[in-house]
């Protein structure tokens, strides 16, 4: 078998018979919130990069020298973004899940004691935040094993999971799994609840994610107001809880810091937790919660 079988297509999944996930209390939905840290990780001028980034923030560049807007609406997400997010959350007492990017979160230690302080789980989100379908089989490979290493300091665990900047590169999940530290990874957007794929000759656990139910909306027009946030996450929850009756499903809310960090769309995620709230049998996890009740829920078939 080649060492990339793994990335053949496959467009049937579970079909229309998923599996029961049985979610812990018979639960009709597991819900998951991702909290992308990737402020102090992005593309600039003082790293060397000779590009300010412009992704998902306010500006809109245009011209090819230092753009200090950008860099300074990047340092709002992790300076008032991510506390607004953390407070919301922990006025619930909600779980989430960080997507970390190692550099950011070196850069930012109170931030990596309130992570610890409230219990989040880290997926990793690349040393940076960049495009792994750009580096070499030895370039990303080294990247995953610093990332590892770098999130186990700051943060004092090593990362569940992996997740790549948008999408991962030919190489990533093997080169994952031949790391070993992972018990999942979300570069999957294919299906609503967890599957095995084989890698390396290994059961290997794909915990898909979402960017539809996702604050990035907002910057690709989308999306406009923390109103138009709302309705798109209550729908895509109720009808989820709806179908749960019968098929319980996964759904990721991706979150960013500098996005629904600002007030006016931090509005509209205030009004969703608070719907959410309104609702019994709702799992709501982390995800390697989630990774790990599969695991013991749906172990792979032997081979």
């Amino acid at each position: 078998m080649s060492l990339d079988a793994h990335l053949a297509r496959d467009f049937v999944g579970y079909g229309g018979q998923p599996p029961q996930p049985r979610w812990p209390g018979e639960a009709r939905l597991a819900l998951n919130l991702v909290v992308n840290f990737e402020e102090g990780s992005e593309a600039s001028f003082p790293d060397g990069d000779g590009v300010s980034e412009t992704r998902l923030s306010e500006g809109g560049g245009g011209f090819e020298g230092r753009d200090l807007a950008a860099e300074s609406m990047f340092e709002y997400g992790s300076r008032v973004g991510f506390w607004r997010i953390n407070r919301l959350l922990a006025e619930r007492r909600l779980p989430a899940t960080i997507f970390a990017c190692a550099l950011a979160m070196e850069r930012n230690p109170a931030a990596c004691a309130e992570i610890v302080a409230r219990d989040y789980d880290v997926c990793a989100h690349g040393w940076r935040w960049e495009r792994h379908q750009n580096l070499s089989e030895e370039e990303e490979r080294r990247r995953i094993a610093r990332t590892v290493e770098s999130l186990t300091q700051t943060l004092g665990q090593a990362p569940a999971g992996w997740y790549c900047r948008y999408g991962p590169g030919l190489n990533t999940r093997r080169l994952v799994v031949e790391n070993g530290s992972f018990l999942y990874d979300s570069d999957a957007y294919n299906d609503e609840i967890p599957y095995w794929t084989r890698v390396l000759g290994r059961d290997h656990l794909v915990v898909p994610y979402s960017l539809t139910t996702n604050d990035a909306k907002f910057f690709s027009g989308n999306v406009a107001t923390a109103g138009d946030f709302f309705e798109t996450l209550r729908d895509s929850f109720d009808m989820l809880y709806r179908e749960g009756a019968a098929h319980p499903r996964m759904m990721s809310v991706g979150l960013h810091l500098r996005v629904v960090g600002h007030p006016a769309r931090a509005a509209g995620l205030e009004r969703f937790l608070d719907h959410v709230g309104k609702h019994d049998d709702v799992w709501i996890c982390r995800r390697a919660d989630i990774a790990r009740h599969w695991a013991a829920t749906h172990p792979p078939v032997a081979q």
